[in-house]
Formats: structure tokens, C-alpha cells, sequence
């Protein structure tokens, strides 16, 4: 209980018994007013005036529970963030049905753990389409009489077809998954959809060789570079004699440099129009 004065600047303070009752001595006439608090309870006041000789009595006073509002606020930790775009970003196919897994619409998009990218790795390799483009890749090699030691027939396809599968695992998982991880290194293209279209084709061109880091600031791609020379010599082990060497894999890394130019092109000016199940809050998105 608190006991308040008008002209005086200091209060009275007092507890209640446990039968409830309380007073105050020794108060001098005037008006006052009183304050009773108690934990859990809404706060209470009472005012009156004393006159000189009078015991006031105040009548029963019931407290309130107080009502306490409690916000609670539930956000999502980066890596469940990641992992909800990454969900997203396994529906995005090309024509409806080519996988588009390594392009992100999202400019800030939450970046991948280690497992998120081995997730993404695993997704691209085993998709269905890929075997598919895969044998289509390695009937072109048998008709053009590519790797000519693999031979013809069943055989030399199935050479060709196991050659060519090998190259976009060992590609996808150096140059997507390990190194990535390793090197705090973001294996997705980020599209960029907005500015002049100078800008975005340098913007393109530029990615083939530099990356989004995980901390969100560009540097040299050294994953894909380095994944693309670790892959090329891993290649001297399946590929016949005379398609080895290390010029071939410095050629072959050049020439996949070249290569990742052209699809971030097409990504930033045909793919996004062709792609099935893009974020309503990607760039360019009407």
C-alpha cells in the first residue's frame, strides 16, 4: 500500500496482513490517495479527504488480475531458410520438365551449408532428365565416331555413356559440393534480371570466373576453376589413350569456362522465361 499527500513529497508505504487489513498512523489532515499493488494484479487506487480527529476507513477494494500480452516472434534460422529456397529451387525446370537447380531468382538468397550443397549435387545427378541427356550426349559421341577407341556398338556406347556420365558427376561434386564447402563458396548463379542489358551480359560473362562467397561477397570462383581441372584429370583414368594429356584437360577447362559464359547467358535472357515454378518475388518477374 502507498499512501500519496499532495503537499507532502515523500509517500507512506505499508504492507496489508494476511487478513487484508492495513492502516496508517499519525496522518496529518488533507486529501490523499492510495495506491495498492500486489504481483499478478492490476493496480488499484482509492482517494479521500481526512479531517482533523477522523479515522477514514476505506471501503473493500479487489484487485484485478492484470492482463499480460505476450509476443512471441518465430523466425526461421538461416539454415532452415536455405533450405525452404533449395526446395524451391528443385522445381525450377526448364520446358517444364530440363532441371534448373543452380540458378537462384532470390538476390539475397540465404546461403547453403554443407549438406545443402551435396543436396543440390545429388538432386542434379540422379534426375531422370539427366541420364536421359546423358545417353543423348553419348549417341551424338558414337555417331561422330568420338573416343574412337570405345568402339561401336553396344559396347562403345555404353563406354561413351559411362565416360560422359562420369564427367557431370565428378564436375557437379568437385566443382558443386566439395569444393564449394571447403572454400565457403555459393555453387548457384544468381540472376540478376534488372539493369541495362550491357550490364547483365557482363554481369553473365563475369560469373563464369566469379562467385557469390557464403559471407554474400563476390570472389574468384576458384570451386568451379580448380573442380574443372580436378575433374579433367580425373578423366585421364577412363578416356582412351589418345584423349589424355594435360593439354586436353587445360583445353577441356578452357573450353567449359566458355561454355558456363554461354548458359549464364541464356539463363539471364532465355531460361528465366522458360522456367517452370520461378518465385513470384524474382527479378524481372511481371
Amino acid at each position: 500500500m502507498r499512501l500519496a499527500r499532495q503537499e507532502q513529497s515523500s509517500n507512506q508505504e505499508t504492507q496489508s496482513g494476511d487478513d487484508g487489513q492495513y492502516y496508517f498512523a499519525n496522518i496529518a489532515p488533507g486529501p490523499f490517495q492510495l495506491s495498492i499493488t500486489a504481483e499478478g494484479f492490476a493496480t488499484k487506487t482509492s482517494s479521500g479527504v481526512l479531517h482533523s480527529g477522523e479515522n477514514v476507513v476505506v471501503p473493500q477494494i479487489t484487485l484485478a488480475l492484470t492482463t499480460e500480452v505476450t509476443e512471441v516472434r518465430v523466425e526461421l534460422s538461416p539454415i532452415e531458410i536455405a533450405q525452404e529456397q533449395i526446395k524451391d529451387q528443385e522445381k525450377q525446370r526448364v520446358l517444364g520438365f530440363i532441371p534448373n537447380f543452380y540458378v537462384s531468382y532470390v538476390p539475397n538468397a540465404a546461403p547453403l551449408n554443407t549438406r545443402q550443397k551435396f543436396e543440390l549435387a545429388w538432386k542434379s545427378t540422379l534426375d531422370p532428365v539427366t541420364f536421359a541427356i546423358t545417353g543423348g550426349i553419348a549417341g551424338i559421341q558414337q555417331a561422330n565416331n568420338q573416343f574412337g577407341e570405345y568402339g561401336q556398338g553396344a559396347q562403345g556406347y555404353a563406354k561413351r555413356y559411362g565416360a560422359s556420365y562420369a564427367d557431370l558427376v565428378t564436375n557437379t561434386f568437385i566443382g558443386g559440393a566439395i569444393l564449394p564447402s571447403l572454400l565457403k563458396q555459393d555453387p548457384r548463379y544468381f540472376y540478376k534480371g534488372t539493369g541495362s542489358k550491357r550490364s547483365r551480359i557482363l554481369y553473365a560473362i563475369a560469373n563464369s570466373v566469379i562467385c557469390k562467397g557464403d559471407n554474400g561477397h563476390w570472389q574468384a570462383n576458384y570451386s568451379t576453376i580448380i573442380g574443372g581441372l580436378a575433374a579433367g584429370g580425373i578423366s585421364n583414368l577412363y578416356y582412351p589413350a589418345n584423349d589424355r594429356g594435360a593439354a586436353l584437360v587445360f583445353e577441356n577447362e578452357a573450353i567449359g569456362i566458355a561454355a558456363t559464359a554461354a548458359g549464364n547467358l541464356l539463363q539471364e535472357f532465355v531460361v528465366r522465361k522458360l522456367s517452370s515454378h520461378v518465385p513470384r518475388n524474382a527479378p524481372g518477374t511481371p
